[in-house]
């Protein structure tokens, strides 16, 4: 079988391609030039392409660079920016996942006449029959299934997901004995098209116009103070927006872009019994209404029990805010049932 394994420079997807490797298939690593920009982090820096490629020459197998930068412009960082910009708040590891990744690279892949794609994700498909199913990574501390939950039925009958299997510190040690450069190499952990010395307001700034809001308290109503860009502001946040002059903390409980409002209260006005959510898509077919789901609303937050209602879900217990245009993952136990973009 014919694999092209997807090599971000990382220790995951250095240990994907020795495992296919090893089980015997024809196998060509490929790495992603995905940002033509600044970027000294996340995985798309100058030094994972050679670390890629010095990989791929230990095991024995070829490496190429796929130029996606074009297309990762429009499909993740213009879709991140245009989001920002009607007061959402995007996850641009999914997009990239969803439009690229799992998206492009294969239709590559598939171009090129490889059978499969692999990577390094901590997830793992299962062929039960009647169908794939997308299951949690065996490592719940490195579980990526989140980011991956917008697969459907054709994507996971050509994905290979070799670690998903190990847990992370098998995978360090594989790569150690192995002799792997990136064997002891951090995980990235930024948003990869934004440098670790620009923030996101300097990001956005210089492409969307940015606006300045109110800071009020939630239940008086009373101006307690503003702020230069609303876009900076995120849901729960407690710090850097002024005070009531007293003693009690306050958070961030709403976001009214339209009216450039910046809402504050308790703790607990930062928690919600319900979540609805538009855009959705499901690796086989939606949960039946009505019936009971766990939901995940990050990568490695907990995931919380409720009722599946088609557009929204209802909680057991009182979960935190989530801002719009986020995800939020439906499972069933460790079986991964699809994904929304919250409302």
């Amino acid at each position: 079988m014919k694999v092209l394994v997807a090599m971000s420079g990382g220790v995951d997807s250095s240990v994907a391609a020795l495992l296919v490797k090893q089980g015997g298939h024809e196998v060509v690593g490929a790495t992603m030039k995905l940002w033509g920009g600044v970027s000294d982090s996340g995985c798309c820096s100058v030094s994972d392409v050679e670390d890629a490629r010095r990989v791929a020459s230990k095991i024995g197998i070829d490496h190429h660079v796929f130029n996606f930068t074009e297309e990762f412009q429009s499909a993740v960082v213009d879709h991140y920016v245009e989001s920002y910009a009607r007061g959402l708040t995007p996850n641009p590891c999914i997009e990239c996942n969803r439009k690229v990744k799992f998206d492009i690279f294969i239709d590559r892949a598939l171009r090129l006449g490889f059978d499969m794609v692999a990577t390094g994700h901590y997830a793992r498909v299962s062929d039960l029959g009647g169908g794939f199913s997308l299951l949690r990574g065996l490592d719940e501390q490195k579980d990526q299934s989140y980011v991956i939950s917008m697969l459907g039925q054709a994507r996971l009958s050509r994905l290979l997901l070799p670690v998903g299997e190990l847990r992370k510190s098998e995978v360090r040690e594989i790569a150690s004995n192995a002799g792997l450069i990136t064997a002891s190499k951090p995980d990235s952990q930024d948003v990869c098209f934004i440098a670790s010395t620009t923030s996101r307001v300097d990001f956005l700034s210089a492409r969307v116009p940015l606006h300045s809001g109110r800071v009020l308290d939630s239940k008086s109503r009373t101006v307690i103070g503003e702020v230069p860009a609303m876009e900076s502001v995120t849901l729960g946040q407690r710090r850097g927006l002024g005070t009531m002059g007293d003693s009690a903390r306050r958070y961030v409980v709403h976001l009214d872009h339209e009216n450039h409002e910046v809402l504050l209260g308790s703790l607990q006005e930062t928690y919600t019994q319900e979540i609805s959510f538009g855009k959705s898509s499901y690796i086989s077919k939606p949960p039946i209404a009505g019936s009971r789901v766990l939901c995940q609303m990050s990568s490695h937050g907990k995931a919380c029990e409720g009722e599946f209602r088609g557009d929204r879900v209802i909680f057991d217990n009182p979960v935190r805010k989530v801002a719009p245009g986020q995800t939020i993952v439906f499972y069933s136990g460790s079986q991964v049932l699809g994904a929304g973009v919250v409302a």
